[in-house]
């Protein structure tokens, strides 16, 4: 009896401490995905976003409207399209379980459309799941701000 009660007590603390791991390797693995997906956006790699983005994506843009995969890649895609480095303020990242989680942040994005120069001020939250072994972009909603709101950077 005493033998089944050490070991029940060494199993349950045993186990915060494997969750803490799982965890911490979950957050690491949604950062890591997270910081690809903005940088395949602002390199406008098509064949990564292509990978990256659900069939099913629910992409709200900074208007309101919704829109699918195909139309969020051929944004970040355009031939005459340019982006800017961006930086990245009052991020969050949030696992919402082992197979899904949130990337939030805002950020000012800028470059060059069809030529001409622009600048908006963004706040975006990504919600990604897995998908087998590998994270995918299922749910993007976007909300402009303000430039002039904006701190200096």
């Amino acid at each position: 009896m005493r033998r089944t009660i050490a070991i029940a007590l060494a199993f349950g603390m045993a186990a915060p401490a494997l969750a803490a791991d799982a965890s911490a390797d979950n957050v690491a693995s949604l950062r890591a995905f997270a910081d690809a997906f903005d940088a395949a956006q602002i390199a406008q790699d098509r064949a990564a976003l292509e990978t990256m983005v659900a069939d099913d994506l629910v992409f709200i843009d900074g208007s309101g409207k919704r829109y699918g995969k195909a139309f969020f890649i051929d944004g970040w895609t355009g031939p005459d399209d340019d982006y800017d480095p961006v930086a990245l303020k009052d991020r969050v990242i949030l696992p919402l379980g082992s197979g899904a989680g949130l990337a939030s942040a805002e950020t000012i994005l800028s470059g060059r459309s069809a030529g001409r120069p622009f600048r908006v001020r963004i706040r975006f939250t990504d919600i990604f799941r897995r998908d087998g072994n590998n994270w995918q972009a299922a749910y993007i909603h976007v909300t402009r701000m303000p430039v002039e709101d904006a701190p200096a950077r």
